[in-house]
């Protein structure tokens, strides 16, 4: 067991690209995972999990079928399993979630905005 605290902002400077949720701790089977993210992502869902989107430092919209959810800096949202979903921000935004271990980024829903699984920062 490591007895260091983890600095967040610090893993954040390790990485630049958007989209490409990285591993910073893990608890039971839950990992805590940050991310950049800038533009549209992809519809998609994750039939077995929930997701919690914790905005670090930004803005960020969450687009559902039917409306949308609006985070800043400081708050977050659970987006329930099986809803779809389709994140967006305008500017860079910092991001962290809270999803089981082994999630595809994109749910069932592949293509180039996939990112590798279990990648660590």
């Amino acid at each position: 067991m490591s007895k260091s605290a983890i600095n967040l902002l610090e893993k954040f400077s390790k990485f630049s690209e958007h989209w490409s949720p990285k591993v910073v701790a893990e608890m039971n089977d839950y990992q805590f995972k940050l991310a950049k993210i800038q533009g549209d992502f992809v519809w998609h869902d994750h039939k077995d999990t929930d997701e919690v989107f914790f905005v670090i430092e930004g803005s960020m919209r969450i687009d559902f079928r039917d409306g949308k959810v609006e985070l800043n800096e400081g708050e977050m949202f659970v987006v329930p399993k099986g809803v779809e979903h389709k994140p967006f921000a305008e500017n860079e935004c910092k991001v962290m979630f809270v999803e089981t271990r082994g999630v595809t980024n994109t749910g069932d829903a592949s293509g180039e905005l996939t990112a590798e699984k279990d990648v660590w920062v």
